[in-house]
């Protein structure tokens, strides 16, 4: 093993398309940004991460651009010189530098652990305590659209990847009518795979416990955070008066907070993104304390691309407690790859990567040419 002291640590905004369109609550997204981080060793090694966040930051209060500015100006001056060996430390440091800031932080660990396990030559999921599964449940998420639409993506990613659930966004628009539409949905194509809502919070206690019943006897098999992130006590009352599994999302960003939803019995199912929560490291805690409060976790997306794909497979490849499937499908929206090689979608599931680091590498020219000017 040669000098894994970090040499430097680069970023760049690359922008991507997306194969159409994707509706948030709030917001559609038509391509991707995303910042790469790149982290190299005295060795030579290098190592890569991703800061991104689901349609800007409407989400998570970070954008491609606020990333860079702390990664370049704050992370980086305390992550060059020391070996990547002091992961946790460097990670540690950083916390006393930079508050919250988490998809940032998030990027520049993921290219710690894929620099210090390539030079170790052996894959990120062994530096997080090896293999538990080589492969993961997929769900596929339709965004905001049309009926007739969202049943045509739905045939087609059947026929062609063998999608066993879908997920379809809500909370854009009146409730009314965006449960007549899901329920609909649901009747329509139920009976074959399963469906799950995603709310992104919009919903306040009067209209998701009026709602959110009509869902249930529609056959919605699982409901995303339904109702503002800090109202536990409402999280809770959905999860015991509907009798279909909660999902937390924005509720959950901390370890603090993963604790405080245990304690509350306020859903059945953490959404764990290893970017939301800042990295891998974080996110070690939050699966511990979800597995200890008997909860599941769903390997959840923030549509990163390939890199951060790659990255939360790893992670879902070593950590049990992800037993609610994933929707690691982020490549899959992308009109293009940067990666050599192609994730293997097949049956409903994804293979996690084999080889050193994260298991795929880069691919510049592709980089060079979604590189923001």
């Amino acid at each position: 093993m040669s000098d894994l002291t970090i040499r430097s640590v680069e970023s760049r905004i690359i922008d991507v398309p997306l194969i159409r369109p994707h509706g948030f609550a709030t917001t559609t997204s038509t391509e991707q940004h995303i910042l790469l981080v790149s982290v190299q060793l005295e060795n030579g090694v290098m190592g890569y991460g991703e800061g991104v966040v689901p349609g800007g930051p409407w989400w998570g209060g970070e954008s491609v651009e606020t990333m860079k500015a702390i990664v370049d100006g704050y992370l980086a001056p305390v992550m060059v010189g020391r070996k990547v060996s002091e992961l946790a430390g460097i990670m540690a440091d950083l916390e006393r530098v930079v508050a919250r800031a988490r998809y940032s932080k998030a990027a520049v660990d993921v290219a710690m652990h894929d620099a210090w396990a390539r030079a170790l030559n052996i894959p990120v999921r062994d530096l997080l305590g090896g293999t538990v599964r080589d492969k993961v449940d997929v769900t596929w998420a339709l965004g905001v659209l049309p009926l007739n639409v969202a049943v045509a993506e739905i045939e087609e990613r059947i026929e062609e990847f063998g999608n066993r659930s879908f997920k379809l966004k809500m909370g854009a628009g009146d409730p009314a009518e965006d449960t007549r539409r899901v329920a609909e949905l649901t009747r329509e194509v139920g009976d074959r795979v399963s469906i799950r809502i995603d709310i992104n919070a919009r919903w306040d206690r009067r209209t998701a416990l009026q709602y959110l019943p009509k869902l249930a006897e529609a056959g919605v098999e699982l409901f995303e955070q339904p109702t503002p992130a800090d109202d536990l006590e409402t999280l809770r009352e959905i999860t015991r008066r509907t009798n279909v599994s909660v999902m937390a999302d924005e509720s959950v960003w901390t370890p603090a907070e993963a604790l405080a939803v245990v304690k509350a019995q306020a859903a059945d199912v953490i959404a764990l993104k290893t970017t939301k929560h800042g990295g891998l490291l974080e996110s070690k805690k939050i699966a511990a304390i979800a597995e200890a409060g008997g909860l599941a976790c769903h390997g959840a997306t923030s549509l990163e691309g390939p890199i951060g794909t790659a990255a939360s497979l790893q992670f879902a490849a070593a950590t049990k407690a992800i037993s609610y499937g994933t929707e690691l499908f982020g490549p899959q929206l992308l009109k293009d790859t940067y990666i050599v090689q192609d994730f293997e979608y097949k049956d409903g599931q994804v293979t996690i990567p084999e080889g050193p680091g994260l298991g795929v590498d880069i691919d510049l020219d592709k980089v060079n040419f979604y590189t923001r000017q």
